[in-house]
């Protein structure tokens, strides 16, 4: 897609600092560095969100995560884990609408970046997550 920034990152049309590449995905530093070594990795295919990948993409995209992860980690002795996201939906905080994976190196309580997890488990009795469970899994069912 012409309008779109991360194909035109993939063509080099759009200058970008790459870490890794090859015929599936590309690699390349997140222009705002959340942390030090924030990569992005995008499939080369156009595709824009997780509901648009077929699983031959899945595959070949999720196989590359931990090569480009662990080169990351071991890029920096300071960096003690990671976080890998990937923000599917305007609601889920995706604001390139082309498929991308975050891998954000953590490096101490102090690095800039925090996650919040509500904790709603008075709210689900087992009778409540039995019943989300059921829909999931009738979906999974007739895919």
């Amino acid at each position: 897609m012409n309008d779109c920034i991360f194909c035109q990152i993939v063509a080099n049309k759009i200058p970008n600092v790459t870490v890794y590449e090859d015929d599936v995905v590309k690699a390349f530093l997140d222009i705002t560095q959340v942390t030090p070594g924030h990569t992005l990795v995008v499939p080369k295919r156009h595709v824009p969100d997780i509901f648009a990948y077929d699983t031959e993409l899945a595959s070949a995209v999720f196989e590359r995560i931990p090569m480009i992860a662990t080169a990351i980690k071991n890029s920096n002795p300071d960096i003690k884990g990671m976080n890998i996201m990937n923000n599917n939906g305007e609601v889920a905080y995706q604001s390139v609408f082309h498929s991308h994976i975050h891998l954000l190196p953590r490096y101490d309580d102090a690095d800039d970046f925090s996650i919040h997890f509500g904790d709603h488990s008075a709210d689900y009795d087992t009778a409540k997550l039995e019943a989300v469970a059921e829909t999931i899994r009738h979906q999974l069912e007739v895919q």
